[in-house]
């Protein structure tokens, strides 16, 4: 015969606010809601990031594309001082010419975009809308924004 009392289970502690939904623990009641600004600052930090220039130079509207988020951005493009490049290899630094920053930059703009807003996007527009001749704003690191255990990365 037992003759320990029988263990008494200790009161639920409630999980903290933000935590995500488990089979144990079921989703908070409520809506989450992104604003159109809120998709469009953030649409301006990333393409701006890529680009080399300030969020303030960079323009975005959305549009719908069969349910998902078309993003269009229009935005210059920073690049060396033109007397300082002499050959293809001296744009290596700022991470190729303009057309290929450009290219690449739709792609890491989407990346950043879906993964920090959760955004179903199908697709980036980016027209080129001029230069910024100097140092570029843009890390020698040329990975996309993306969140990270110690905050953002640029």
């Amino acid at each position: 015969m037992n003759t320990t009392p029988d263990a008494v289970p200790e009161p639920a502690t409630p999980e903290p606010p933000g935590r995500p939904p488990t089979a144990e623990r079921p989703p908070l009641a409520g809506h989450n809601r992104v604003s159109t600004q809120a998709l469009t600052s953030l649409a301006c930090a990333a393409a701006a990031a890529e680009l080399g220039v300030q969020p303030a130079d960079v323009r975005a509207e959305w549009a719908d594309d069969a349910g998902l988020l078309a993003l269009s951005l229009v935005s210059p493009i920073a690049v060396p001082p033109l007397a300082s490049v002499t050959s293809p290899a001296d744009l290596a630094p700022w991470g190729g010419s303009a057309w290929e920053r450009a290219a690449r930059a739709k792609g890491r703009v989407l990346e950043s975009v879906a993964s920090l807003s959760g955004a179903l996007i199908s697709r980036v527009d980016l027209r080129i809308s001029g230069v910024r001749v100097g140092p570029s704003l843009r890390a020698v690191d040329h990975r996309p924004i993306v969140p990270g255990e110690g905050g953002l990365r640029a």
